[in-house]
């Protein structure tokens, strides 16, 4: 069973495994990770499994009604098991309770994986970033959220959330 719990110290072994396995050498250094824990506008949530280690994570930085998500990755270990959604759904929850309106991203136009599961999240394609991305050059796509508190965004923020309890069962 998968808990959330807001990053802290204890939690950045697992994610700089985590940061290694999916990014590799291009991967964030653990001093970036304690710099986000202590910034006032960052919200980094981790997903914990029933032995505690943190199998995947998510960041965010908060700035006024906008939600901005600078890192998110889950343990190869632990993909297509419904942590990455589990993320994205708590992450939401909090924009909620923030009052936050939008959220935005960043993704590798080759990630078809990731921009697949935004997309369930209603994030949208609204731009290039051109050689975005400092190990290869590629692009980066700037995906957004429409209004979370309109009746159709909220209609289908309720409709992951309940395919996410079917997928943790």
């Amino acid at each position: 069973m998968l808990k959330i719990e807001t990053m802290c110290l204890n939690h950045l072994d697992d994610v700089m495994e985590i940061e290694e396995n999916c990014y590799g050498e291009h991967h964030w250094a653990r001093d970036s990770f304690v710099n986000e824990i202590d910034n006032s506008i960052s919200q980094y949530l981790c997903a914990v499994n029933e032995h505690q280690k943190c199998v995947g994570y998510l960041g965010m930085w908060n700035i006024i009604d906008e939600a901005h998500i600078t890192n998110f990755a889950v343990h190869p270990n632990f993909q297509h098991q419904g942590v990455g959604h589990f993320l994205i759904t708590n992450s939401i929850e909090k924009c909620y309770e923030k009052k936050i309106k939008y959220i935005t991203l960043e993704v590798r136009a080759s990630n078809e994986k990731a921009k697949r599961l935004y997309e369930k999240f209603g994030f949208k394609s609204l731009g290039v970033r051109k050689k975005y991305y400092q190990d290869n050059n590629e692009d980066a796509i700037i995906m957004w959220t429409e209004n979370i508190f309109n009746e159709s965004y909220k209609e289908l923020f309720y409709k992951n959330k309940e395919y996410l309890k079917e997928i943790l069962k």
